[in-house]
Order: C-alpha cells, then structure tokens, then sequence
C-alpha cells in the first residue's frame, strides 16, 4: 500500500514562501500523475497543482504564478514551491495522485499570518 507523507508547513508571514514536499513509498510514483490539494476548515478540499509524470504542469486559476509543483522521480517526491503567501493561503496541503487514488497522508499545515 503507497503511503504519502507531505511535510514542510508551518508559520509564514505574509508575503513568505514556503517550500512543501510530499514523499510517496512504493515503486509505481514515476508512473502516475502527482496532485496538490489543500482543506481549510468547513470547505472541501480543492486542487491547487498537478504534474504529469514527465513534467508537464497545470493550476488552478488562483495559483498560477505564485505556486509552482515540481517533482523527481528518483526521490519519489513531489514539491509544492509557495511564493508570496496569504493569509487565505492558510490550510491543511494534501498530495495525492490524480484522481485520489492512493490513501491520503497526514497532510501540512500551513499558516500564513503576521
């Protein structure tokens, strides 16, 4: 069973960045596609990022030029590069492969706030 495990969150000023990484176990993370999602509190969770398994990348609307999603596939890891934070940026960062099919990890907590 792949395990996820993101990490890198924490207490950012706003206008911070942050740098998330999501470690994946097993054998098969080069084949799939790879996701960022984020949860706040009450809503559902939503796509931030996701990156083909050779790099190609698509954003959603709201994160398209402060975010960037990275990857490499001889580390099993995905990235998730966070520049000019807000506090709206504020959640709970979840990786995943597209279409959510391995068991979500403990997820980041990121906390944008001066």
């Amino acid at each position: 069973q792949v395990q996820l495990v993101e990490s890198g969150g924490g207490l950012v000023q706003p206008g911070g960045s942050l740098k998330l990484s999501c470690a994946a176990s097993g054998d098969m993370f080069h084949f799939f596609a790879m996701a960022w999602y984020r949860q706040t509190p009450g809503k559902e969770r939503e796509l931030v990022a996701r990156i083909g398994p050779f790099g190609a990348k698509t954003y959603a609307d709201s994160f398209e030029g402060r975010f960037a999603i990275s990857r490499d596939n001889a580390r099993k890891t995905a990235y998730l590069q966070m520049d000019s934070l807000q506090p709206e940026d504020t959640a709970v960062y979840y990786c995943n492969a597209v279409g959510e099919i391995y068991p979500w990890g403990p997820g980041t907590l990121v906390t944008v706030s001066s």
